[in-house]
């Protein structure tokens, strides 16, 4: 009897070496004591689980993590603590909706992608502590609207940007190098101004630039009208630079632009406002360019159609010249032959007889001759 209580003992340890490493009560399941042996999240766990610890062990949260844990939709609780983190992608507990505590202390943390939390509609209590994190902003917190506690002790943040609102009841900030400057400012408004309770608020201190001097985060004192100066100089250069880049993409459609007026008064019209300035450059470079043509068509038209009528000539040619030329000293050789001056006139002026200016174009190959001297 005992040695086949031994023998199903052992048949179950080789066949689910997973649920032998996890203890299971109800619905809880604690993977804690398995001596840092999990380097993935168990994939044969029950599905209706409410609480999951994975305290002590190897766990990254690897993609394939990432899926095995969006199948836990009715999860409350989940300890990731003391594993192998280094990065929260975005979306990494996406599907936990129902999820109010996160712990994920004591890993090797060291950045946070904006959509981490993202679906965790429900969390209350996040721990992020005794991690490496060095920068985070307010906006990663911005969908954690039930989020009350907030435990970010001993990182490396210097500062904390408060952008959106918080509904803190507690936060935890002691064991950061914070630095007393305008970077710490709005997180130092925010603590006075909210009703947050501070833990360690005395020991939770930022240091003095230049200094070895500490003193409280509440209490430091950092200069307002500096941090003002500081923002509005850093606001301008935005300005200012928009500005830059604003009238470069316009400089090329206001040189093409002419500074019309309107009326008497001598006012500028004013630009239409473009969207894609080269768009606009086209589209006045067809007009310019359709308008010319037009303006010049109507202009030109009438004397092209005369031309066009008036052309029923040829131009002389080199041949048709020698031609005319032989022709000629042949009737003025077939002419009678004369005895006094006289008729000599007469025959020279039949034979150049008036004839109109040469223009280049003639009617006919020769001259008949003959047709004048009968006039």
């Amino acid at each position: 009897m005992k040695l086949s209580c031994l023998l199903i003992w052992a048949g179950t340890l080789f066949l689910n070496p997973v649920t032998a490493e996890c203890n299971t009560v109800s619905q809880t399941v604690t993977c804690e004591e398995s001596g840092k042996n999990l380097s993935n999240i168990p994939t044969n766990l029950f599905q209706n689980i409410t609480k999951l610890s994975l305290k002590n062990n190897e766990i990254t949260l690897k993609d394939s993590d990432k899926e095995i844990l969006q199948s836990f939709i009715n999860l409350i609780e989940l300890y990731l603590n003391e594993n192998m983190i280094s990065v929260l992608y975005n979306n990494s507990f996406c599907n936990l909706t129902k999820l109010i505590t996160l712990d994920i202390s004591n890993n090797h943390i060291s950045m946070v992608h904006k959509a981490a939390f993202a679906g965790l509609n429900q969390l209350s209590v996040l721990n992020l502590s005794y991690n490496r994190i060095t920068q985070l902003d307010s906006d990663v917190f911005a969908s954690l609207r039930s989020l009350t506690v907030l435990n970010l002790q001993y990182n490396f943040l210097k500062y904390f940007h408060i952008k959106s609102p918080f509904k803190l009841t507690k936060i935890v900030l002691t064991g950061n190098p914070w630095t007393c400057s305008c970077d710490l400012f709005d997180l130092q408004m925010w603590l006075t101004a909210s009703s947050v309770i501070m833990e360690n608020e005395n020991s939770t201190t930022c240091i003095l630039p230049n200094t070895e001097e500490k003193f409280p985060i509440k209490t430091a004192a950092i200069p307002s009208a500096d941090c003002k100066t500081e923002a509005s100089s850093l606001e301008d250069d935005i300005i200012t630079s928009t500005s830059a880049v604003k009238l470069k993409s316009s400089a090329l459609v206001t040189a093409l632009t002419t500074s019309n007026t309107t009326g008497n008064n001598g006012t500028r019209a004013e630009l239409p406002l473009v969207g894609k300035s080269w768009t606009f450059l086209v589209g006045v470079l067809g007009f310019v360019l359709g308008t010319t043509l037009l303006i010049l068509t109507a202009i030109k038209c009438p004397t092209w159609c005369s031309y066009l009528i008036s052309y029923s000539h040829h131009r002389l040619e080199e041949n048709d010249s020698e031609m005319f030329e032989q022709e000629f000293s042949a009737d003025t050789s077939s002419s009678p032959t004369v005895s006094n001056d006289e008729d000599l006139t007469v025959i020279f002026e039949k034979n150049h007889a008036f004839v109109p200016e040469e223009d280049g174009f003639i009617e006919d190959k020769y001259i008949d001759l003959t047709l004048t001297e009968e006039s």
